[in-house]
């Protein structure tokens, strides 16, 4: 009988992968605003993945980082103690709010954003970090990278499945790296909450292969709250791809950290390569 082997891949998109000339847009500046060294190398090795050992995936769940421009977690939504800009990757707390040092530029948006800093605060995983703008709505750089793009394309008609895809970040009041959840989920936004139909989804399968990026971020929270919520009977399912993952720059020991930790947990840590010949055996 065909195994259930899923294949995950947290945000592939053109603004987080370091691209070479050749795959951006034709007469145009534009750029990948938050590229991952490694990123597009990591997009390669996925698509090869997917080309390769098609026959033998049994699903594809890709998750797209969807921003509005105006974000909390974006430049226009600060300004400084003069009302001068706040710089891209500026660590914020509630700290600062309330000595004036960052202000959000909307005088009335204050208690909410100091009641989103401190629910944030309150749960130790993260400061507000604010990125330049990246996977905005409608954008060149939300789009899948075009070779992941074309190789599950080729799997979505060589197999008559849909491809699933996980839109996660359209709320502008909450971080949300992970692809199950924000990190301060607001009751009045569903698409904020633990999202239960992904989750189903994947304690369904037999195996399920996690690739992607950032490691040091949207791949580390969404595995935090895959292993948190799945259920311990589930976690040996889980397959990290660490030749498709790399972090952001700078946050490289906060990767290794986390592998050392599922690690710790038993999770398996494979290469693509290795993990090939489990697809091609998995042909009905």
């Amino acid at each position: 009988m065909k195994r259930q082997l899923h294949l995950l891949v947290i945000d592939p998109q053109n603004d987080f992968c370091d691209l070479p000339a050749g795959y951006l847009p034709q007469n145009s500046t534009i750029q990948p605003a938050l590229p991952v060294p490694g990123a597009h190398a990591d997009m390669q090795r996925i698509a090869n993945l997917i080309q390769q050992g098609r026959q033998g995936l049994s699903g594809i769940s890709i998750t797209l980082d969807t921003h509005h421009i105006l974000d909390i977690a974006h430049p226009g939504f600060w300004q400084q103690a003069d009302a001068g800009p706040v710089a891209p990757f500026t660590s914020i707390s509630a700290a600062q709010v309330r000595a004036g040092q960052y202000l959000p530029r909307q005088s009335a948006h204050l208690a909410r954003t100091l009641a989103y800093l401190d629910a944030l605060e309150a749960s130790e995983r993260y400061t507000l970090m604010v990125w330049p703008v990246h996977c905005a709505i409608g954008s060149w750089g939300h789009n899948v990278h075009a070779d992941v793009y074309a190789a599950a394309q080729a799997w979505q008609a060589h197999s008559g499945q849909d491809i699933h895809f996980v839109n996660k970040g359209d709320n502008p009041w909450t971080e949300h790296y992970s692809a199950l959840m924000a990190e301060v989920p607001d009751q009045h936004s569903p698409q904020t909450q633990l999202n239960q139909d992904l989750l189903g989804l994947l304690a369904a399968q037999d195996r399920i292969y996690v690739c992607g990026e950032a490691g040091s971020h949207c791949v580390k929270a969404t595995l935090e709250h895959i292993v948190q919520h799945i259920g311990q009977q589930h976690w040996h399912k889980l397959v990290i791809l660490s030749d498709c993952i790399s972090p952001v720059a700078g946050f490289d020991v906060v990767w290794q950290d986390f592998l050392t930790q599922m690690r710790a947990l038993n999770l398996q840590i494979a290469s693509s390569s290795e993990v090939l010949p489990e697809l091609l055996e998995n042909i009905a």
